[in-house]
């Protein structure tokens, strides 16, 4: 294996076990900033090793235990001094009341998961909800701060400075690492719901990059929800999120081509469809549906995805019950995007025209000014009305605005339909 490979295996290997390392970490240490240094030393010394010794045969058990050397030695290193301080009759410095290395390790609480006690300090309410966000998709879902900045169609260099200035509120302020009980768990749980979704989306449409799906951060999602939904029986949108995430899994293999490109809802295979996933997201679904009777944002984006999966075929699709779930999502979850989706169902039931007229109304919203789905959206209704120069041009703003290389692709083939031809 040559140094260029290893260093992608590296890259490939930090993406998947970054998340657990730090996770684990932080239990040691009480402190996910110092957490994340530890396992960004564990990284440097993999990249300055491994071209020479070998990929190791467990390469995330290979970082963790590094970093704990690395994080014993420093603990070690700050009780020493905290023992000169006391020998010299002073107080140490504030910050420095290091816990003992194996402190934590066998205690255990109703969850039973370093990834999901993360997330939930991550969430802690001393931080703004846009920061717990940052945070947690930073460190549990390993996506950079680019990737987390356009999930919330926010500048990279915003997200940078919530996730810097996070991390440093979490130590000053001495969060503990653990999973809040009673009101304060509640209290966490719509950020660490959101948060959850976030890290799934990333995984089933990439924001960049060559691959159209990332399946491992589908996978965690999923993980996470499930494991989230038996620590908060009670809760409706626990399971609604639940039965979002497993319909929409469940479409994975009928998602991308034999070459990887993607293929689009209406065009899918339905007979790949997971059915196993389905039926759970279903049940999950229901589950919801009576502990409350009234369906949250959640719950109400699963029934919409139920639709889809209820239609055998993409003709059997009830696009007049999806835009009427859509109008009350709306209703309930004001936003831009849930309008974008809206118009797409309403011009499956009603027509494009009717679509376009919606679209035209969000072309003005700052929030999508960089958002590539709206002039994708536009351009199909455009197309669909027989207007090909103007659908061209809407195309072309949208393979211009996306970051993925199989997305872009896609625009292009439309964008030499629009044209008699083909697209360079």
């Amino acid at each position: 294996m040559t140094a260029t490979d290893t260093h992608r295996t590296i890259d490939a290997v930090w993406r998947i076990e970054s998340p657990r390392l730090i996770a684990g970490l932080a239990r040691m240490v009480r402190d996910v900033g110092l957490a994340e240094e530890l396992a960004q030393d564990a990284l440097v010394t993999a990249l300055e090793r491994w071209p020479e010794t070998g990929v190791p045969d467990n390469p995330g058990a290979w970082l963790m235990t590094t970093a704990k050397h690395r994080a014993i030695d420093m603990l070690r290193r700050n009780k020493l001094i905290e023992r000169k301080h006391e020998e010299l009759g002073h107080e140490p410095e504030a910050g420095q009341d290091w816990a003992d290395p194996e402190a934590g390790v066998g205690l255990e609480d109703d969850i039973g998961d370093d990834l999901l006690r993360l997330m939930f300090t991550a969430c802690h309410p001393v931080l703004s909800t846009e920061a717990r966000v940052a945070l947690t998709l930073r460190m549990l879902g390993g996506l950079s701060t680019d990737e987390i900045a356009r999930a919330y169609l926010v500048p990279e260099a915003t997200v940078a400075q919530r996730i810097v200035r996070a991390k440093k509120t979490l130590t000053k302020a001495q969060v503990p690492f653990e999973v809040p009980r009673g009101a304060e768990r509640a209290e966490r749980l719509a950020s660490v719901l959101e948060v959850i979704y976030l890290i799934f989306n990333e995984g089933y449409s990439a924001t960049a990059g060559d691959d159209w799906m990332r399946p491992g951060l589908c996978e965690d999602a999923l993980r996470l929800g499930r494991v989230l939904a038996e620590l908060a029986p009670d809760e409706p949108e626990v399971h609604g999120l639940v039965a979002l995430m497993e319909i929409q899994a469940s479409r994975a293999k009928a998602r991308t081509g034999p070459d990887g490109e993607p293929v689009l809802l209406l065009d899918q295979n339905r007979a790949l469809w997971d059915r196993l996933l389905i039926r759970r997201g279903l049940v999950a679904l229901e589950r919801a549906g009576k502990l409350d009777g009234a369906l949250g944002p959640y719950a109400l984006q699963a029934a919409i995805a139920a639709c889809h999966a209820h239609a055998l075929a993409a003709e059997d699709t009830d696009w007049a019950r999806i835009a009427a779930l859509y109008a009350t999502l709306a209703r309930l979850a004001p936003s831009p995007v849930v309008e974008l989706n809206r118009a797409v169902a309403v011009c499956m039931a009603f027509g494009p025209a009717e679509g376009l007229a919606i679209v035209d109304t969000l072309t003005g919203e700052p929030a999508l000014a960089n958002y590539h789905l709206l002039p994708s959206v536009r351009g199909d209704f455009l197309k669909k009305l027989g207007r090909l120069d103007e659908a061209r041009a809407e195309f072309e703003r949208a393979a211009s605005l996306t970051r993925n290389a199989r997305e872009r692709q896609l625009l292009r083939e439309r964008i030499a339909e629009c044209s008699g031809g083909s697209a360079a």
